[in-house]
């Protein structure tokens, strides 16, 4: 299956990818993967990002989609991938068409996982980080640490990333609603998309993935 992921910040767009790829035998492609790698491997493309990058630049679109489109050639994806992260806005899908049109395949499902936007804001202003270990996270409402603003695992100190904030989250959510929400409205005349509730446990959340790809895939 070939299927785009969608969801605003804080929908768990990246553990379900990661989930949903593993139970469909599919690579996880993520923008931040992406990146990651054609900066740390020197391309030509990764070369180039990194100049937008470092002058404080949003990287274009072109070397976006160049990226993306070198990942999807690679032999692990030719018999489908997952996309996180990319499209992330209506000219990035429209490109994402074109080059899948060109080698006569296409998408097969649009997921879009739906949180309402005060679960984000709590979601992501609650999370505390440690600040020896960042793999040690924490939230207040949900696993709240034994002891108030104290790492359970080293006894480190526990704080709120600056992006963390919830007029930051805030902000990102209304740059989510103004570039990358329209891509849903995009799909929607392919008939393309799938929405699910990103409500409640991980598993849960991924079985009722499973379960939506599996009756659109039937119906397409």
């Amino acid at each position: 299956m070939r299927i785009v992921l969608v969801g605003p910040p804080g929908a768990g767009k990246g553990t379900q990818a990661a989930f949903l790829a593993k139970n469909l035998s599919i690579p996880h492609i993520s923008t931040g993967d992406l990146f990651r790698a054609n900066i740390s491997q020197g391309t030509a493309l990764g070369k180039q990002a990194k100049a937008f990058m470092d002058a404080g630049n949003l990287v274009p679109d072109e070397v976006t989609i160049g990226m993306a489109k070198d990942r999807m050639d690679q032999p692990d994806a030719e018999g489908g991938f997952l996309l996180d992260g990319f499209p992330r806005n209506v000219s990035q899908a429209v490109a994402l068409d074109e080059t899948l049109k060109a080698e006569g395949q296409k998408l097969d499902a649009v997921l879009d996982l739906e949180v309402p936007e005060d679960e984000v804001v709590k979601r992501i202003a609650g999370r505390r980080i440690c600040r020896n270990d960042s793999s040690h996270v924490f939230h207040v409402t949900y696993s709240p640490p034994r002891q108030d603003g104290v790492c359970d695992a080293c006894g480190g100190e526990l704080y709120q990333r600056g992006d963390d904030t919830e007029e930051t989250v805030r902000r990102r959510l209304e740059v989510y609603h103004s570039e990358t929400e329209p891509i849903i409205d995009h799909y929607k005349t392919q008939g393309l998309v799938v929405t699910i509730s990103a409500l409640g446990k991980v598993d849960e959340v991924t079985k009722r993935a499973m379960e939506a790809l599996k009756k659109s895939s039937a119906e397409g």
